[in-house]
């Protein structure tokens, strides 16, 4: 994954306040990095805990899909419909009343 962003193991140890020689070890699965350097090490290269723990890419079918789910976010928010229907029942008649 580092080398696939055209990344050197000194610029990750840099990155992270590390040595590059621990980073070397991780990758060489002699040890393994702590959560912390984990978490750090994700942010860096940009990906997520399971892809860079797991090697599991993002499964972007799914990810579509749990955005096209619209009905969490109606049950969250329903409240709202109240808001704009008063904001479009005041605003309606003023730009009718303008055009008039």
């Amino acid at each position: 994954m580092r080398e696939a962003k055209g990344l050197s193991q000194a610029e990750i140890a840099t990155q992270l306040f590390i040595s590059r020689q621990a980073v070397s070890r991780w990758e060489s699965g002699n040890v393994t990095p702590d959560v912390t350097n984990l978490v750090q090490l994700a942010e860096f290269l940009a990906v997520d805990l399971d892809e860079l723990v797991l090697g599991k890419e993002k499964d972007l079918h799914q990810s579509a899909k749990t955005l096209m789910n619209r009905w969490p976010f109606v049950a969250r928010y329903w409240w709202l419909l109240f808001a704009i229907g008063g904001w479009l029942t005041w605003f309606i008649p003023r730009i009718v009343h303008a055009f008039h």
